[in-house]
């Protein structure tokens, strides 16, 4: 069995190794192959890899490539964890939104905007590859953000390809939910079924349920929740809101729950996240080159993306063994959830075996959640055509559905500048002049 992980070169690949080493009994991997097209940054972190392996009695052969064909060539599972542009390319996307005076985000509003027009035409050139030469029945996990709509373009231009899109976001939360559960005389014991009720687009999700062997006892973490959101003088959600709602909202909801907030941040940068994060990677990248590490460094905590290994091996090791594991994933709605469009991508739970994804039917969203819901599809739908056809009207049309895009008459001003400060990376997109 071959996993190939394009961007292998990135600082979580270390993560990913770790985990396919903690489960290679039952997961057996015979090849892993590592693709990047950065050769320095492939060759420290691939060599730290091969240490990790050696100090495991190397249970799989690790290889390294910085051509697609090769390591795309008889791959039975493709990991994807790529950023088109690199960390400066982000630090643009964020700085974009800032000098507009819009969220300045990497995967909302005109920042994922950017980052998708980048992405989706080389995810996708990616799975017309794996088509050639990966094994027939080879799939597509895709990390790289953002995941929903990447999903949704591979979903629609590449249909042919078994692919799924994978974020950190839910299992994070079921920690803290469970977290609050055991602080709480709740007992979660190895083997326990705990199964997260979720549903959303790719960082736009609520949570609004947690089962416990079968049981619900959301009322009870909602309980100690609320009772918490009260006594701190700055909560991170108003205590109303989540009262009223009787769900959590996910992280990202506050770019547009509270924007303003948002902005007044943003107007403190340097640095913004892009450049923290370039702070951190420098030094892990330092320390993996050190010949003497073999297991991932504590610092990789502040690389934000945490359990993303455990994520990506649950779902190998839950298609490869036809486990029937229910988790949380980007895929069709497929009927899930009967009053939306069943060709939107939507995160919800999904039962996965060998066989495929299938989303658990769930109850809708509310209306008071669905209006964001939609707004926000409609960008994404429309942004997917956009960046496959390089149509400009479409873009524009983008920025004007998405609740964080900026005001109309000045949608086209903040597009031209989008363009032009991507020029090298948007070849689909032809120069105004």
């Amino acid at each position: 069995m071959k996993v190939t992980v394009v961007g292998g070169g990135s600082t979580y690949t270390p993560e990913l190794v770790k985990g396919l080493l903690e489960r290679v009994r039952s997961f057996p991997v015979r090849e892993l192959c590592l693709m990047d097209i950065d050769p320095q940054r492939l060759k420290i972190v691939g060599g730290f890899a091969s240490r990790m392996s050696a100090e495991h009695d190397d249970p799989f052969e690790i290889n390294l490539s910085t051509d697609l064909l090769t390591a795309l060539k008889d791959s039975d599972y493709v990991i994807t964890q790529l950023r088109v542009g690199q960390m400066s390319a982000r630090r643009s996307d964020e700085y974009l939104g800032q000098k507009y005076g819009l969220v300045g985000q990497e995967t909302t509003g005109v920042g994922g905007m950017a980052k998708a027009l980048r992405t989706i035409p080389v995810i996708l050139e990616i799975a017309g590859e794996m088509q050639k030469v990966a094994n027939p029945d080879a799939w597509l996990i895709n990390f790289t953000n953002p995941s929903g709509l990447v999903t949704q373009a591979l979903a629609k231009y590449a249909p042919g390809v078994k692919s799924i899109g994978v974020c950190n976001v839910a299992i994070n939360a079921m920690n803290d939910f469970l977290e609050i559960y055991r602080s709480n005389g709740g007992v979660i014991t190895p083997g326990d079924s705990v199964q997260l009720d979720t549903l959303g687009l790719n960082h736009l999700t609520w949570h609004r349920g947690l089962l416990v062997n079968g049981e619900n006892v959301w009322q009870k973490i909602m309980k100690c929740i609320l009772e918490k959101l009260r006594q701190e003088e700055e909560p991170e959600w108003d205590p109303a809101t989540i009262e009223v709602l009787g769900m959590i909202p996910n992280y990202y909801l506050r770019y547009y729950y509270y924007t303003d907030k948002v902005l007044a941040e943003q107007s403190h940068w340097p640095p913004s996240r892009a450049e923290e994060v370039m702070q951190v990677e420098e030094g892990l990248l330092k320390q993996y080159a050190d010949p003497t590490l073999v297991e991932p460094p504590a610092d990789l905590m502040l690389r934000g993306g945490a359990y993303y290994s455990t994520v990506a091996t649950q779902l190998l090791n839950a298609i490869h063994n036809d486990l029937d594991e229910v988790h949380v994933v980007n895929t069709l709605n497929a009927g899930a959830v009967k009053a939306w469009p069943q060709d939107w991508v939507l995160e919800l739970p999904a039962r996965i075996n060998r066989h495929g994804i299938h989303p658990l039917p769930t109850e809708a969203l509310p209306p008071a959640c669905f209006g964001l819901l939609a707004a926000v599809k409609s960008f994404e739908l429309l942004t997917v055509d956009a960046a496959v056809s390089g149509d400009r009207k479409l873009a524009y049309q983008a920025l004007l559905a998405h609740p964080l895009g900026p005001p109309a008459d000045k949608i086209e001003l903040v597009l031209d500048d989008l363009i032009e400060t991507n020029r090298s990376f948007l070849p689909n997109f032809r120069s105004r002049t």
